[in-house]
């Protein structure tokens, strides 16, 4: 099963086998805006500029005295795999106030991992008790190094005062920052509602469920990290 575990708990150091997938999928082709708009208006030239597209990657069409055209290399893509999971671990941050939401986008992420054969064993749940406070726990997380990414869940829904103002700000400001300064991907599932309604909606109603879907980010992208990194490691 998934640990479920309070915010004061210390967190070891430790960090599993990393998954990655790396793919080419095209090549892009870029021109040189300058020496297309000074390149002679005829027809000859017209039809030069439209074979452009039709031509080989790598290839480098050189003129002596005259304008040089060329292309660049293949452009690498770099895309995730869900379907590459094992070793990895998440941690998932959930805000207690306006549970009635929270705990549909909880189950909602967890059924994601699940079905994306993330072991439970592999995931830890810290409850916080608002929105508010989940920038500082998720920083402390990524910062333990036992992460690849760190799901945030919360709902915050507007009132009569400018509470909600202060709260949504701080909750986007701190998942942002934690990601930032720890270095491990903080995913933001933070619901910012005008109503109950719409907040319901979006935790297993008309609308989705937000937590399934943050998951499914997470998932992206901590493989396309991999892949980043790994590519640099080899050069």
């Amino acid at each position: 099963m998934a640990s479920f575990v309070s915010a004061e708990c210390i967190l070891p150091n430790h960090r599993s086998g990393l998954g990655f997938v790396h793919g080419r999928d095209r090549s892009l082709r870029v021109t040189n805006i300058s020496q297309l708009q000074n390149a002679p208006k005829s027809p000859r030239s017209f039809s030069f500029l439209l074979s452009v597209k039709e031509s080989k990657p790598h290839v480098a069409v050189k003129s002596k005295g005259r304008s040089s055209f060329s292309q660049t290399a293949a452009v690498r893509h770099m895309t995730g795999s869900v379907t590459r999971t094992h070793g990895l671990r998440f941690a998932v941050v959930v805000a207690r106030f306006n549970e009635i939401v929270t705990k549909p986008l909880l189950e909602g992420a967890l059924g994601t991992f699940k079905n994306y054969s993330v072991q439970d064993e592999d995931i830890d749940v810290v409850w916080v008790p608002g929105s508010f406070e989940i920038g500082v726990v998720a920083a402390r997380l990524g910062k333990s190094g036992k992460y690849h990414a760190i799901l945030c869940i919360g709902a915050v829904i507007r009132g009569d005062t400018t509470h909600y103002d202060a709260v949504a700000n701080s909750a986007a400001s701190g998942v942002l920052s934690a990601g930032l300064h720890s270095g491990v991907p903080c995913i933001f599932g933070v619901l910012t509602c005008d109503n109950m309604d719409q907040a319901l909606n979006r935790a297993g109603g008309k609308s989705g469920n937000k937590g399934a879907e943050a998951a499914l980010t997470a998932l992206f992208v901590v493989q396309i990290e991999m892949a980043s990194l790994f590519e640099h490691h080899l050069k």
